[in-house]
């Protein structure tokens, strides 16, 4: 698509099939849809668009904004993108229910893959299986990836204040499995989530009152921190990673140098050395 100067700029905060949500640098937010059949866009693109018909209330997009990065994932059938031009991406996990190990490190290698930051969150660490647990991480936390420990239901002043910090400025992606009280998270640093999701749910007509789309929200009337909310923790899908790729993306399965003609099996190294 070409870029003519007279388009205006907008950012993808939302979307169901062809239709958009996008949101002007005033604030104004407009339902859009992308000129022609293909429709590849995700949260988090740049986007250059017109009003059709004069209507300043939908528009139709002209023209994508080089991206940053762009995350994929996999779903039952193929592997799909869902979010771009992210700083860091938040795993979200619990004590309990136990997480998975081949999804998380399946998330790791998709944004190592894709250039973004990823921190891991383990919530509930008041239960008492929360020792095992972080016994689990520890080969991630030798690896160089940032693992932060909190319970939200019984210090979440802590808590929240952790990851304040850790979210401020940047534009964060989270996802998790259900049950891990990232909904808790959403609800609190954003009391009007809620009612945000469901009047998106409606301008696009998607019926749902959940969360079932990837939805952008600001935390701050400067908008320059920008938090992403994913629905579930599907598997990620790594076919567009070369397997000569995957050594430099793999969080347990990068070689350490081995001498010439040496048959030694490759061992896990750390973030810091590649």
């Amino acid at each position: 698509m070409t870029r003519p100067v007279e388009l205006d700029l907008g950012l993808v905060v939302a979307g169901h099939g062809r239709h958009y949500i996008v949101e002007t640098p005033e604030g104004r937010r407009l339902i859009c849809h992308p000129r022609g059949k293909k429709s590849a866009l995700v949260v988090g693109d740049r986007v250059r668009w017109l009003p059709v018909g004069g209507d300043q209330d939908e528009g139709v997009i002209e023209h994508l904004e080089p991206r940053r990065n762009l995350l994929f994932r996999q779903d039952e059938w193929k592997t799909k993108s869902f979010a771009a031009n992210l700083d860091q991406l938040l795993i979200w996990l619990a004590v309990d229910p136990q997480f998975s190990e081949s999804q998380l490190t399946r998330a790791l290698i998709a944004a190592e893959s894709a250039g973004i930051d990823a921190t891991i969150v383990l919530n509930k660490t008041d239960l008492p299986d929360a020792e095992a647990q972080r016994a689990r991480l520890a080969p991630y936390r030798a690896m160089g990836y940032a693992v932060i420990e909190l319970s939200l239901k019984h210090a979440f002043d802590a808590a929240s204040g952790t990851l304040n910090e850790r979210l401020a400025g940047r534009t964060t992606l989270v996802l998790g499995p259900s049950g891990t009280g990232k909904s808790t998270l959403i609800n609190a640093l954003l009391p009007g989530a809620r009612a945000q999701v469901g009047e998106i749910s409606q301008a696009l007509n998607s019926g749902r009152h959940t969360t079932t789309t990837t939805q952008w929200y600001w935390l701050d009337r400067a908008t320059n921190s920008a938090l992403i909310d994913s629905p579930g923790f599907q598997e990620f899908g790594l076919q567009q990673i070369e397997a000569e790729q995957l050594p430099a993306t793999c969080p347990t399965c990068a070689p350490m140098p081995a001498a010439a003609g040496s048959t030694t099996a490759p061992t896990a190294t750390s973030r810091a050395a590649r």
